[in-house]
């Protein structure tokens, strides 16, 4: 059983999360938050699982509240789900420990796949977002620190992840660089390990939250 804790301002959402999710056997609403603050204090009291977390509230938003329940209680999994796919905040809610972001139009299934992966350590990235944060990270940080890789990527590499970060699928990603969806496919595996992450998800992800303009090695930039 998985035990969430929602928040949102709006009671309609919550109400409409707690019909929609509770269709699932393995879900359990333990509380609904209106505000940031009010859902670290429930947190602490709750011990769930995942907190369901808006973004824009009164008083305490959820970019601080995720900040604070992460640095409280670590095991709990925060999921973003937010309405807005401009919005800077989703940026600032994965760098404060978030691990994933939905949008509110999300569907029902979708929704229920991203919660039980993320309590299981897997990252959801809405694809429809995940481009113009690439964007907001090359504004806010010109210049940041390249991620510690077990291994440099490859030219190649760079460029599957790039479009991976803007949301394209293997097979869109596949087409834009000339190349079958198993070589692509083949490309992401080595990218994942070389990161050290399980998923494309967290690959994108890790990639947002870390600020990361990948910077290769010499040797690096000529490898196909």
């Amino acid at each position: 059983m998985i035990r969430i804790l929602l928040c949102d301002d709006q009671e309609i959402v919550t109400e409409g999360l707690h019909l929609i999710l509770e269709t699932d056997p393995e879900l359990r609403i333990v509380g609904a938050a209106s505000n940031g603050a009010q859902a670290v204090e429930m947190a602490a009291v709750l011990q769930p699982d995942l907190v369901l977390m808006d973004l824009k509230m009164p008083g305490m938003n959820g970019v601080r509240a995720t900040r604070a329940i992460r640095r409280a209680q670590p095991a709990v999994a925060v999921l973003v789900l937010t309405t807005f796919d401009d919005d800077s905040w989703v940026l600032d809610a994965i760098r404060s420990g978030a691990s994933g972001y939905l949008l509110k139009d999300t569907s029902r299934d979708r929704l229920i796949e991203a919660i039980k992966d993320t309590v299981a350590g897997k990252t959801h990235v809405d694809p429809q977002v995940a481009g113009k944060l690439l964007q907001q990270i090359a504004q806010r940080d010109p210049a940041p620190e390249p991620l510690a890789l077990v291994e440099p990527l490859t030219k190649r590499e760079v460029d599957v992840l790039r479009l991976m970060t803007e949301g394209l699928s293997y097979m869109e990603i596949a087409g834009r660089l000339f190349l079958s969806e198993g070589t692509v496919r083949n490309y992401a595996s080595s990218i994942f390990a070389k990161m050290g992450v399980a998923d494309r998800m967290q690959a994108v992800v890790t990639a947002l939250r870390e600020g990361v303009v990948l910077s290769l090695k010499p040797e690096a930039r000529n490898s196909k």
